[in-house]
């Protein structure tokens, strides 16, 4: 008997990222911020890189990311 915690919905999900969408691989409910570890409930995915096939919590998170990944951006603000 399976609770209600359980069974294919309550699992992280593969996805494949594309551009303004994503494709899910394999179903859950989740993925993994590629930054934090933390869940994003596939309902409230709105950050990612196609690029780097990477999921993100929020907005800050995406930015920081790829100010990490390319660090020469942060020369063109300044």
């Amino acid at each position: 008997m399976m609770n209600r915690f359980e069974g294919p919905g309550s699992r992280e999900a593969k996805i494949h990222y594309l551009d303004g969408d994503f494709e899910v691989a394999i179903p859950g409910s989740y993925v993994r911020c590629a930054v934090t570890g933390e869940h994003v409930l596939l309902d409230d995915l709105k950050y990612w890189s196609v690029e780097r096939q990477e999921a993100y919590v929020s907005a800050q998170v995406s930015l920081e990311r790829e100010l990490d990944m390319n660090p020469d951006l942060r020369k063109r603000s300044k």
